[in-house]
């Protein structure tokens, strides 16, 4: 063994905390090929392969000959702990400088500048920060040693986690010097991935690929289409698998909502969402066992590394393959066998299709934006008010049209600024390509919950085009795929009783409402209080009975009544409500006023009909942001202070949705005397991501 091939090996030793780890096939020879006299470099290899080993070896061993720093791209935060903490144990001194960490950058900052950071990590989005780019990028880049781009699947218009951050980072790459060594590494870059990498990465770029198939896994899927049915299931299977192990949702609002299922069933899980201030103690709590598990949505994945998870379980089906083994593939890495099992729900598909509807910006919303910005400059703010796009669709047209060589539009301060460039069909070209692609993905994943068991593995490696391995039958024996009738009568209670708050505006909307004179923030006397409501719209408890009830029968069933009565009560609100009025409708006039006042009469409380509805606004939910939502409603209710009573008041609607016209509402009841206003709704409605 030469005496690099020595060290090499005690940085494993190190960085694994095993005294007798040994390289897997393909390791050493990757970390040989980057100290060599070859440039770059893919990789290609399983979950659990080992490839961080690879590149922080090759970190340190690079710096100990002198040289420079190691720039290491990588897209999660969770993974981002991961790597500090890895890099750590390897001896190597590791900065972070994220959106995460503000109050850390300029000490991050000052240890680069003085040259006492052997790996910088960033997302792909500090390559469009310009201070980033001022302050940090252009005084190190002489001396970045390595470069080192992780889930780099990511960089390809056709990854299946394709961010367009990322490919700003492609252009990077295309200026970076001939003799910097670069290494990218992916579990998931199938053939069509993989040329479209070579060409980014390329044209001297070495591909190492290895096989994907997974034995330690047992594959299953079930199709259980009742929420009860899937909660009743997990309850069941969560406690008859030993060890710990991973929840997927798709939704945050689901991960919530599972979470609190199974910790009514006496299951010590946690909810583990993108957002969320305490995902690196979640993380830590797993990784020593003081969890059964996390309830995740994917902000729990790339990179996670415990070797011991015993199962992970999807409680909907992704929307592709290469997702699904992403997540999969974090159970098992450090055992024998362990479950990998999904479940498949009627509401799957929908979810997974808005998702792919929503990934790119429309055409009438690139040219709704540009249309603003020729006028002259505008912030997001601005645009909203201007615009019916919600937030996230007015950002993702300014990010994708920035990325854009020549972009249409810069930033200048917090403005954007239309330029002369002008957008080339090569930008709709491939977001056609990309949309196309989701909806391929989202067909084989309907494939693959269709096939019995034992067949489930080598359907993975082919769709992934993996080489030839082979593929064993399940080493574990197939969970079962139905529920007691005892448990899934539970789950129905549950989602029976699961009432949800309605949160209380607390600031009109920018550039206020004109009709009103209302403008900046809600003083707190004419703030609603926190509110209540039954269901979420078309669910498995309540809501699909909610949802027949407006739309087939135009009557809600007494059983409603009786339920909304048993949640106050459960709720018991302070102070306590004294009567009770319906939201107004001039679209069905009758529907709300006849719910409220068997509502009222069930409850033993007076009952007055107190607002009244002026004017015609369109529905809340074609509205799609929060400016263009309370316009809706602006100037369109008048209250008749002769017809309010004494006393706090539950104001009763059937769908709560923008949360505005309770606000609207509620001021015009507290303005005018009464001295609480208690939302109480039969549904919520609203895509939470």
């Amino acid at each position: 063994m030469t005496s690099v091939n020595h060290r090499a090996l005690e940085l494993l030793r190190a960085g694994t905390l095993n005294a007798k780890a040994q390289f897997k096939e393909g390791q050493l020879e990757a970390i040989e090929f980057l100290m060599g006299n070859s440039r770059r470099l893919l990789v290609v290899q399983k979950t659990g392969w080992g490839k961080s080993s690879v590149y922080f070896i090759s970190a340190k061993l690079l710096r100990e000959r002198k040289g420079g720093v190691t720039l290491l791209v990588s897209p999660l935060l969770a993974l981002m702990r991961n790597q500090l903490a890895a890099a750590e144990r390897m001896g190597l001194a590791a900065v972070t400088i994220n959106s995460s960490n503000a109050a850390e950058w300029e000490i991050a900052k000052r240890k680069l500048l003085q040259d006492n950071v052997d790996i910088l990590i960033i997302s792909p989005e500090r390559f469009a920060n310009a201070e980033f780019s001022e302050e940090v990028m252009q005084l190190i880049a002489p001396r970045v040693n390595l470069l080192v781009v992780d889930e780099a699947h990511c960089i390809s218009d056709w990854g299946h986690d394709f961010r367009p951050h990322y490919r700003s980072l492609s252009r990077v790459i295309k200026f970076l010097p001939p003799t910097l060594p670069l290494l990218a590494t992916t579990a998931t870059a199938n053939d069509r991935v993989m040329e479209d990498l070579q060409q980014i990465l390329g044209p001297n770029l070495t591909v190492m690929k290895g096989a994907l198939d997974r034995p330690s896994l047992t594959l299953q899927t079930i199709r259980l289409h009742s929420q009860a049915e899937r909660l009743a299931w997990l309850s069941e299977n969560v406690q008859r698998v030993p060890g710990s192990g991973i929840i997927y949702t798709l939704t945050k609002r689901d991960a919530f909502f599972v979470t609190a299922w199974l910790r009514s069933e006496g299951l010590n899980v946690e909810a583990y969402v993108g957002g969320g201030e305490n995902r690196d103690e979640l993380e830590d709590k797993l990784q020593v066992n003081e969890l059964k598990g996390l309830v995740a949505t994917t902000a729990l994945g790339m990179g996670y590394d415990k070797p011991d998870l015993a199962f992970v379980f999807h409680y909907q089906m992704p929307g592709s393959v290469v997702l699904y083994y992403q997540q999969v593939g974090r159970a098992g890495r450090g055992l024998s066998n362990a479950y990998g099992v999904l479940l498949q729900g009627n509401e799957d598909a929908s979810i997974t299709d808005w998702f792919i509807n929503s990934a790119f910006p429309k055409q009438q919303e690139v040219s709704d934006v540009l249309s603003r910005l020729v006028v002259g400059p505008r912030s997001v703010d601005d645009l909203m008010s201007e615009l019916n796009l919600s937030k996230g669709s007015i950002q993702k047209v300014l990010d994708m049209l920035n990325l854009e060589s020549p972009a249409p539009i810069v930033k200048n301060a917090s403005k954007w600024v239309r330029t002369s460039a002008t957008l080339g069909n090569e930008f709709w070209e491939r977001t056609k390509r990309l949309t196309d692609l989701r909806k391929d993905e989202l067909a084989q994943m309907m494939r693959y919950v269709e096939l019995p068991f034992g067949m489930h593995m080598a359907y993975l490696m082919k769709v992934l085009d993996s080489p030839p391995a082979p593929t064993n039958q399940p080493l574990l024996a197939p969970l079962p795929e139905k529920p007691s009738l005892e448990t899934v009568n539970r789950a129905v209670e549950f989602l029976r009783r699961s009432d949800l708050p309605i949160l209380p505006r607390k600031k009109w909307p920018n550039g206020g409402l004109p009709k009103y004179d209302l403008r900046g923030n809600i003083p707190p006397q004419f703030q609603n209080l926190e509110g209540r409501a039954l269901s979420v719209w078309g669910d498995g408890g309540w809501g699909g009975i909610v949802k027949r009830g407006r739309y087939e029968d135009n009557y809600f069933d007494d059983h409603l009544v009786r339920a909304c009565a048993e949640m106050i009560r459960k709720w018991k609100p302070s102070p306590q409500p004294a009567w009770v009025t319906p939201m107004p409708s001039l679209r069905h006039p009758e529907l709300v006023p006849s719910f409220a006042k068997r509502l009222a009469k069930e409850l033993g409380l007076p009952y007055q009909e107190s607002l009244e509805k002026t004017t015609h606004s369109k529905e809340q939910k074609s509205m799609a942001n929060a400016t263009q939502q309370a316009r809706n409603v602006d100037g369109s209710m008048r209250l008749d202070r002769s017809k309010m009573l004494l006393g706090p008041v539950l104001l009763v609607d059937d769908i709560v949705n923008s949360r505005w016209t309770y606000t609207i509402a509620g001021w015009l009841l507290a303005s005018n005397g009464c001295p609480a206003v208690l939302p109480v709704a039969l549904a919520v409605s609203g895509v939470d991501e």
